[in-house]
């Protein structure tokens, strides 16, 4: 006889544990909240569908924080292994100049979604919209309102993937926290991750600099460094360099309520070659020569300017040191319901090896519901689509 499985929600992670949950050991049911399924894989894919990233693996895996806790689902279903599962259902890839991995040119998001949901339909898969998950009773059967009535659904094996903090006019926010808070299941409080970041500016330097792009630079943080580019805003900074470093701007920021940074705006040249390049200034104003010598950009140049003091910015030696490692003061995180995901959640120490409740038996949380942490670029849907197919493979081939 076939086992029942209860999904609740319909993100990446539920819709690839019930495409790769074997229909003939399992009767499978999604319940999602909203009129529609997989609205946030729809807004993901609004500036093109970064479905994961062409890294190595080991690269890859180190990633995440904390790496160990996703290394085995990951390393059971790779990004090659989710391209080919893609090519599978019709949905072919390919490689950007960036190594981030998209559909081919004229898949929209809504022809993934719907490839997804095709393959879901052919496995006899249920998906019940207008579903909200609302707990449980005293027996750990879910309670779901539908309709203003509240159902009792019962359910040999429960998923739930409810999502994060993020974008939370999609999801249930994270409000479904205080259900697990009250089954004394520890919930770490959301934070904002890959979301901007405030930095204070001058008013004369947010009129040059606003809305432009620092591009070909690297940051560090905590001696961690990564190469990407920032845009200036009005707050303070946004973007995948910033974006990949988020672990350790928070964590200075939650112990000093201050974090620093550095921007390096040469990556490409040693101090030693910089200040080969400066020392032939010649009659040039030092704009000039920056712009000559070194092919920085106006932006570049306005915020070296802004950040040094006159007799710093014309002093060769400082000049050509601030260059390699210019200081910026982030003084707070921007809202957590404009942060592209976040961390926090369910206590890592709360599931065992294959995402199963320690404190209730065969109900299982994958997904961004779990405290991990990970930049753009295709990592955070990765994650997400390789927790359902391990858990997936778990349960066919441990079905009872």
């Amino acid at each position: 006889m076939k086992k029942t499985i209860a999904i609740i929600g319909s993100g990446p992670a539920a819709l690839l544990l019930a495409a790769m949950l074997n229909e003939k050991l399992f009767d499978i049911t999604i319940y999602e909240r909203s009129s529609a399924p997989a609205r946030k894989l729809l807004i993901a894919g609004d500036g093109g569908l970064n479905l994961t990233h062409s890294e190595e693996l080991e690269q890859f895996i180190s990633r995440y924080t904390p790496a160990s806790f996703l290394e085995k689902s990951i390393r059971a279903f790779t990004n090659t292994d989710l391209r080919n599962w893609f090519k599978k259902i019709g949905i072919d890839t390919y490689v950007g100049t960036s190594k981030r991995i998209f559909p081919v040119k004229g898949i929209k998001p809504i022809n993934v979604l719907n490839a997804i949901l095709a393959e879901l339909k052919n496995k006899n898969v249920q998906l019940k919209t207008n579903h909200t998950w609302k707990g449980w009773n005293n027996k750990n059967e879910l309670l779901i309102d539908h309709n203003t009535k509240t159902l009792t659904i019962k359910a040999d094996k429960v998923v739930l993937a409810l999502g994060g903090a993020s974008w939370n006019k999609n999801g249930l926010g994270g409000d479904w926290a205080k259900a697990f808070k009250e089954k004394e299941i520890e919930v770490i409080p959301f934070q904002p991750s890959n979301c901007t970041y405030g930095i204070k500016w001058k008013e004369e330097f947010l009129a040059e600099a606003e809305g432009k792009w620092l591009k070909n630079i690297s940051l560090t943080c905590n001696g961690n460094t990564i190469k990407g580019e920032l845009v200036i805003t009005k707050f303070g900074i946004e973007g995948g360099a910033s974006y990949a470093l988020s672990p350790g701007i928070r964590k200075q920021l939650n112990e000093k309520k201050m974090a620093e940074i550095f921007i390096d705006l040469k990556p490409a040249y040693t101090l030693e070659k910089i200040k080969d390049k400066l020392s032939k200034k010649g009659n040039r104003s030092y704009t000039k020569l920056l712009e000559d010598q070194l092919s920085l950009s106006q932006t570049h140049i306005s915020l070296l300017k802004t950040i040094l003091t006159k007799e710093e910015f014309t002093s060769t030696e400082i000049l050509a040191y601030k260059i390699k490692k210019l200081p910026l003061m982030i003084n707070c995180q921007g809202p957590i319901e404009d942060a592209i995901s976040t961390v926090g959640g369910i206590a890592l120490n709360e599931v065992d090896d294959y995402y199963q409740l320690k404190k209730i038996k065969n109900q299982y949380v994958i997904g961004e519901m779990l405290n991990w942490d990970a930049p753009t670029g295709g990592y955070l849907l990765q994650a997400c689509f390789s927790m359902g197919a391990y858990l997936a493979n778990r349960l066919n081939t441990n079905p009872d």
